[in-house]
């Protein structure tokens, strides 16, 4: 499986999700994927923690202010406030979206105890359109400190988060790839 992050068509970095490492321009991270491995985007299902095969639009970026300081960024972001949410229920018509908590609906907290939400990227999975079910909150985020597989999002360490965030820019994209047998 290779994830790759491509900025006006040039590959900026590669994941090797077997050997969760992620390399870019000379360096290398670890990286991991959804505890449910790769799915075809068409299959993906809402609770299946698997991360969609398939090329990403980078949408923006958020940011928990109390926690990181603010990088050098060429697209949309904006700062995490505590009643961030976002909707990951399918009978809720703002599914996949953000949302503020309280929510009538399910919805996750983007404001955690954790670090694994101190920088999201968000990215275009099931957007355009959302179809209600097809999975919710497919983020780039920060990896766990003892590095467990995510709910189907892609994951990398802060420092390398914060190496790759200036390089992104409104043409940059998350590719997700099937290993070739």
């Amino acid at each position: 499986m290779i994830v790759s992050v491509d900025a006006a068509g040039q590959t900026m970095a590669a994941v090797d999700a077997a050997g969760q490492i992620m390399a870019a321009n000379g360096w290398k991270c670890r990286a991991v994927i959804g505890r449910g491995g790769l799915v075809a985007a068409p299959d993906k299902r809402e609770g299946d923690g698997a991360t969609p095969i398939g090329q990403w639009e980078i949408c923006g970026v958020l940011l928990r202010p109390d926690r990181v300081s603010l990088p050098e960024l060429r697209v949309p972001w904006r700062w995490l406030r505590p009643a961030d949410g976002w909707s990951d229920d399918p009978a809720d018509p703002a599914y996949n979206r953000p949302v503020s908590h309280p929510h009538r609906f399910g919805a996750e907290r983007l404001w955690r105890d954790d670090p694994i939400y101190d920088i999201i990227v968000v990215l275009d999975h099931n957007s355009r359109p959302v179809v209600p079910g097809l999975g919710s909150a497919v983020f780039w985020h920060l990896a766990r400190p003892d590095w467990q597989p995510t709910s189907g999002c892609v994951a990398i360490e802060l420092t390398a988060m914060l190496t790759l965030l200036p390089k992104l820019g409104p043409q940059s994209v998350l590719r997700v790839e099937a290993p070739i047998s």
